[in-house]
């Protein structure tokens, strides 16, 4: 299994203060890899965990001793400071791996990983996932690939809260969040995800949120289902292009 070469990048035009983010190219590109298959195919070193919505996965100041891959559900990354205060650091979503910084020698945590829906996911031991990695080439380019692609928009995160108004910075956290740039339609996000978290997200007041959420909505960009579960439309990309 040969990667194929990607033209992904970060294209930032900055007008009026402001800064245009590449958000659909890191979003979809990633070479296809049917990563739950291949860990099922381990003997050892990796186990298979079901939890609900709401538990956590891992605690802030753990021993960071496994990998673990979410195959289905979404699962929070959150860092607490010595103040008790929060901040979301990523919402993860089916396909994707965290846990990884065991990888490059890190003992302990940086963050809390906590599940906001049913979530199946795979732990997998640090000295298994080394030595896969070490012994499969093809697997191992995949995964840097992955890793990546995961980084750039971390940049991107970065960069849009330098620049980038409150509304804008919501309006991009939700597309995101919709894995706006798979299909063009209309996709819907887990009720799990409040305003609060989207307010920590964003770095801006649950008011200031409330406010925008409203006016999206009254635009027709997002809506309401009868279950609370919200359905984002693409039509919000304009507020991200718009100047």
């Amino acid at each position: 299994m040969t990667p194929q070469k990607q033209k992904t990048s970060t294209k930032i035009n900055k007008t009026n203060g402001g800064a245009k983010l590449a958000l659909a190219p890191l979003i979809g590109n990633l070479p296809p890899v049917d990563w739950a298959a291949f860990l099922a195919g381990m003997s050892r070193g990796k186990s298979i965990v079901e939890y609900g919505e709401r538990r956590t996965v891992f605690t802030q100041g753990d021993v960071a001793d496994a990998v673990w891959y979410l195959q289905k559900g979404k699962v929070k990354h959150a860092v607490t400071s010595s103040q008790g205060k929060e901040a979301i650091v990523a919402v993860l979503g089916p396909g994707e791996f965290f846990g990884e910084g065991c990888l490059a020698g890190r003992p302990l945590r940086m963050a809390t990983a906590t599940t906001l829906s049913d979530c199946t996911l795979y732990k997998v031991d640090k000295a298994l996932m080394m030595r896969m990695l070490h012994e499969h080439h093809d697997i191992s380019e995949l995964f840097v690939t992955h890793l990546l692609v995961r980084n750039m928009r971390y940049q991107e995160d970065l960069v849009d809260q330098l620049f980038n108004s409150s509304e804008k910075r919501l309006a991009r956290v939700l597309l995101l969040l919709s894995h706006y740039g798979k299909e063009a339609k209309a996709e819907t996000i887990l009720p799990g995800i409040n305003q609060e978290h989207l307010a920590q997200m964003v770095g801006t007041t649950r008011s200031r949120v409330s406010h925008f959420m409203n006016k999206f909505r009254k635009m027709g960009f997002i809506d309401y289902a009868g279950s609370g579960a919200l359905t984002v439309n693409s039509g919000l990309m304009s507020v991200v292009l718009n100047d």
